[in-house]
């Protein structure tokens, strides 16, 4: 049995998918739909840059989905994959929507501009330079946690994402994650702070949560063809109320990534495919489990590969 992933925030890189652009017409359709929703050219900036404008949160989150939808109409339209085959989808943070848009829970339009307003208010939610995100390598979740209870209780400082075993990424104040960092060294534990400008999933989100669940509120949600397993709980859903409700407690919530999958081998998964640019999930769920199969599809080689491979 297999899951299909879709990636994050971090995948983005300019000139992602051009093969899938330059090749089918229905792809630069999409494209163009975007850049109609967003009133600006996300096309433009995907395929050409720069990347410091790719890069801004407003920009990646749509780009990212853009990319990894047409990757996967591809393997629909053109090697009649059977995605709908899979047992789960899933999504690291906005990958979840784009595991809601293919799963037909949510429809393109839908899922270009709820993103458009979560980029927006996600970005805008602290103010620049006082929030920042920090990967920790090397502890586990329960090793931190300790940490983060035993070192100030006034530190504004939480844990973002559980990605892997020996991956936790914290969020926080810029001057607790410098704290809290050289708190690390003492202990020789590894670090490092991510190029970002925001401190995402932790309460220093609530303006965009409530920003967010107005948008949602007001859009229609279907039940998935696939059940989706979420980031907030790490297990398996098919409600459309469920869905809406979660979406909303994401944006402050960790992504439990690591109990995602966890909880899919143990539900009978021994296959994820990742679609979408580049490599991230698959780097995450092989510290995880060695032994489940990872396929990444993100370009056309990587597309008919996956055809023989099941076929």
């Amino acid at each position: 049995m297999f899951s299909i992933i879709f990636p994050g925030q971090g995948s983005q890189f300019v000139g992602m998918i051009k093969e899938f652009y330059d090749n089918f017409d229905y792809v630069k359709n999409y494209f163009t739909q975007a850049d109609e929703i967003l009133k600006k050219k996300i096309s433009k900036i995907i395929l050409e840059g720069p990347k410091q404008e790719l890069d801004q949160t407003e920009n990646t989150q749509p780009a990212i989905f853009l990319a990894s939808y047409s990757i996967f109409k591809v393997l629909e339209k053109e090697i009649n994959f059977k995605v709908n085959n899979a047992k789960f989808f899933a999504g690291h943070s906005l990958g979840e929507y784009t595991a809601l848009c293919c799963s037909g829970a949510i429809n393109f339009d839908q899922t270009v501009s709820l993103l458009k307003d979560r980029g927006r208010s996600m970005q805008s939610a602290v103010p620049k330079g006082e929030g920042g995100m920090m990967a920790v390598l090397g502890a586990n979740i329960d090793e931190v946690n300790k940490m983060l209870n035993n070192i100030d209780e006034n530190l504004i400082c939480y844990i973002a994402n559980d990605n892997s075993i020996g991956q936790i990424v914290l969020s926080g104040r810029n001057k607790s994650l410098d704290f809290f960092g050289s708190e690390l060294q003492k202990k020789k534990i590894k670090f490092i702070k991510l190029p970002v400008s925001a401190p995402f999933h932790c309460p220093l989100m609530q303006k965009a949560t409530i920003e967010m669940k107005q948008k949602i509120a007001k859009t229609e949600f279907k039940k998935p063809c696939v059940d989706i397993v979420s980031n907030v709980t790490a297990q398996p859903l098919n409600n459309p109320d469920e869905i809406k409700k979660l979406l909303i407690d994401q944006i402050e919530k960790p992504v439990r990534w690591r109990e995602t999958v966890y909880n899919m081998i143990n539900a009978g998964i021994n296959q994820f495919i990742e679609i979408g640019p580049g490599k991230v999930l698959s780097g995450l769920i092989k510290r995880i489990d060695r032994n489940v199969k990872i396929n990444q599809v993100n370009n056309l080689i990587d597309a008919n590969s996956l055809l023989n491979d099941r076929s």
